[in-house]
């Protein structure tokens, strides 16, 4: 048995917070364990959370400041954690934070630079995951569709609820996975118009109504008519979904169940309908009760709901094991999901510093 103990962090489109989850992977035979043995969500302040969110109109000299200083950050945090938990780890791997995802340009970007993450905590980095599969034609996302397959092979589908709506199957012996459409990164858009961080349990939208002419221009979105392999990324939202959304005069609390039916609907329509079925649901979106009542009435399919760890942490546990496979030199990322022209190993590796160099820094 080969045992890896592993760091993972992830930030997600929705600005939540840095989840950063302390992971121990054990392998035999092909076979994949795994146990989250300690995690938790970093919340930014309020310069972060802007600085975030509005990086992508910087200038160059700006970028590349803030990549380092996200990295800084990164590497704090990680030591902190590292301190607080009393953790040995074998390496760290960092999803970072997207600011550009255009794959069909051949580019997307993650800042939170490896090398500061490196320096600052000692550990060995993998990072900057997307970006090979990218250059190899690819959309560079979803990645977590290996973890599914490998971690979590006895459901049908694997549905993650965070910013976007990304799912992951099995289909003909290839791993088909895909971003479905946006889901907290619009819920909690229109969340804070009405004075809320996010929609508590979805009573905001329970409390509203469908405005169906609404519907039927985000169900017409030309995205949805096309096939896998697909990605979606805040650009899309922004030039797309949002301008359709401004289009009608109605209140946020008919905008968030409009939008809710609007997710629901294109679940429904990836998910084939049966009740045998089994969907493990993952991401911010399974607090949502309102929106999983609506998405377990209308595919009819047995919704799983793991346990909070793996509910609020699986993306940086599965991107823990990225890393893990990256290190053994093992593809981490399908060609079937992303549509590169072959399967690949990404991940950029920065080594860890000997102990006594750290005191230099």
């Amino acid at each position: 048995m080969t045992v890896y103990n592993v760091i993972g962090l992830m930030s997600g489109t929705s600005l939540d917070g840095i989840d950063i989850a302390f992971c121990r992977f054990q392998e035999m035979k092909g076979k994949w364990d795994f146990q989250i043995l300690n995690a938790e969500t970093i919340e930014y302040t309020g310069n972060w959370k802007n600085r975030l969110s509005t990086l992508s109109e910087a200038d160059a000299e700006k970028f590349v400041a803030t990549d380092i200083d996200y990295g800084l950050l990164l590497g704090k945090v990680t030591n902190d954690f590292i301190k607080k938990n009393n953790i040995d780890a074998d390496f760290i791997c960092s999803h970072g934070h997207t600011i550009f995802h255009q794959p069909s340009k051949h580019f997307t970007v993650q800042i939170g630079n490896g090398s500061a993450i490196s320096a600052l905590s000692g550990h060995t980095v993998v990072c900057d995951f997307r970006q090979l599969d990218v250059s190899l034609g690819g959309q560079g996302a979803p990645l977590v569709s290996i973890g599914d397959r490998l971690l979590f092979g006895e459901y049908d589908y694997c549905l993650n609820l965070g910013g976007f709506s990304n799912i992951s199957f099995e289909k003909e012996g290839n791993r088909i996975a895909f971003d479905i459409c946006p889901a907290n990164i619009i819920l909690n858009f229109l969340a804070e118009k009405a004075g809320f961080k996010f929609d508590k349990s979805g009573s905001l939208a329970k409390s509203g109504n469908i405005c169906f002419e609404l519907l039927e221009t985000l169900n017409n979105l030309e995205y949805y008519s096309l096939g896998p392999p697909k990605s979606l990324g805040k650009e899309w939202v922004i030039s797309h979904f949002l301008p359709a959304l401004a289009k009608y005069n109605i209140s946020i609390e008919d905008k968030l169940r409009t939008v809710n039916e609007h997710i629901v609907i294109q679940i429904s329509r990836v998910v084939q309908s049966s009740s045998k079925s089994k969907v493990f649901v993952s991401g911010g979106g399974v607090y949502n009760t309102f929106l999983l009542k609506s998405l377990e009435e209308k595919t009819k399919s047995i919704i799983v709901i793991p346990e909070p760890g793996i509910v609020e942490f699986k993306e940086a546990m599965i991107f823990a094991f990225l890393g893990t496979l990256r290190m053994r030199n093992e593809i981490n990322c399908l060609c079937s999901v992303t549509g590169a022209i072959h399967d690949s190993c990404g991940g950029v590796i920065f080594s860890g510093l000997p102990p006594n160099k750290l005191k230099a820094l």
